[in-house]
């Protein structure tokens, strides 16, 4: 016999009912417990340094593209992109059998050059004995000086071309011309390398340089700013130490080359190709702006949660009931200044700090930063 009494329809709605009511209560006590609290900034006029702004890249101020001085196939390749290297550490071996050849045999050269001086010199003295003592007549003495002169310029001959043939031995080993990195590798082992074809790329990590180009039609403009700054890839605006500019324009991009000498300090962990941008500040102005932590972008949209205040009985406004997304078109720049504001804000606005913990259900403003 079956214990249990089958519930009708409408008591197992009721049930249920009673079931989702006590879950709904149990999540709604527990979500309004874990509500984040989220700190607030206030949209405002700052003083900011006005001015344009452009592209640049860094680089290093020592940077060598080494190539091949001799003809030969490669016959050991020492380094690849990113090794380290010491000032003169063998970065690659060329096939030196015709250039040893050439070696040996100027230095056998050498040997016989220094042989024949020997022996001329011995005859000039004995024959200078001899005339003194007048056994021998002045034409011998002349003819036994000649030779001794020739046989000095043959040895001073032999040695130059043993010194040449020592060069072109040295051709054949590519070295690092100072310590640094690999930048990039032009050839493999078992290549021809041929005079004048690049090989290797290296660079020195310190100093490092960041270089733009502005226009042209801007150029006096960017002489008269009283600050110059570059932002590098981790956001950190740094003054530079330098600066030069290439005395003439493009004339296909009709732009003029800024060079900006970094601080070592602030280059650290830097490595040339990264992007920066580079900032011509003139007088200040006063600018709205919102503080930088409160902007967070989705491709092309930024964007702020702005605080929402709850409408009181009276239809006046009321206290801070959570946040509200809104989008904001967005100006320079001025690191920890914040961002110049076009549009989207008004100045008294107060702003969430931590976009995204405002985003979370229940967020609520907590207090406000200056």
């Amino acid at each position: 016999m079956n214990r249990f009494t089958p519930l009708t329809s409408t008591a197992l709605a009721r049930l249920v009912h009673a079931v989702l009511f006590v879950a709904a209560s149990a999540l709604g006590s527990a979500a309004a417990a874990e509500a984040p609290s989220v700190a607030v900034g206030v949209v405002t006029h700052r003083a900011v340094g006005q001015g344009i702004e452009f592209e640049g890249v860094l680089q290093a101020v020592k940077q060598s593209t080494l190539s091949a001085q001799a003809s030969g196939r490669i016959t050991q390749w020492l380094v690849k992109a990113g090794d380290r290297v010491k000032s003169g550490q063998l970065l690659a071996v060329i096939d030196d059998r015709v250039s040893q050849a050439g070696l040996n045999q100027a230095q056998a050269q050498v040997a016989q050059a220094d042989a024949q001086l020997t022996q001329a010199q011995a005859q000039f003295a004995r024959t200078q004995d001899l005339h003194a003592k007048g056994f021998v007549s002045k034409a011998a003495l002349d003819v036994a000086e000649s030779q001794y002169k020739s046989a000095q310029a043959g040895s001073s001959g032999a040695l130059a071309g043993k010194t040449q043939s020592q060069l072109a031995q040295g051709f054949t080993r590519l070295t690092a011309p100072y310590d640094g990195w690999v930048l990039t590798t032009h050839a493999e082992a078992g290549d021809l390398a041929l005079p004048g074809a690049p090989l290797v790329t290296v660079y020195a990590p310190q100093p490092m340089r960041a270089v733009t180009h502005v226009p042209a039609s801007r150029q006096a403009a960017a002489s008269q700013a009283a600050q110059v700054e570059v932002r590098l890839p981790d956001g950190q605006w740094v003054s530079p130490v330098a600066k030069a500019t290439v005395p003439a324009a493009d004339p296909v991009s009709q732009t003029v080359e800024w060079r900006l000498e970094m601080p070592a300090m602030a280059m650290a962990g830097m490595v040339p190709g990264q992007q920066v941008q580079v900032r011509f500040a003139s007088a200040q102005a006063q600018r709205l702006m919102v503080p930088a932590q409160a902007v967070f972008r989705r491709g092309e949209l930024s964007a702020v949660y702005v605080v929402r205040d709850a409408p009181a009985s009276g239809g006046a406004g009321g206290a801070a009931s959570g946040f509200a997304l809104r989008a904001v078109r967005l100006g320079a720049s001025h690191g920890p200044a914040g961002f110049e504001v076009l549009a989207g804000l008004n100045s008294g606005d107060r702003v969430a700090l931590d976009p995204l913990r405002a985003g979370l259900a229940g967020a609520r403003p907590a207090a406000t930063q200056p």
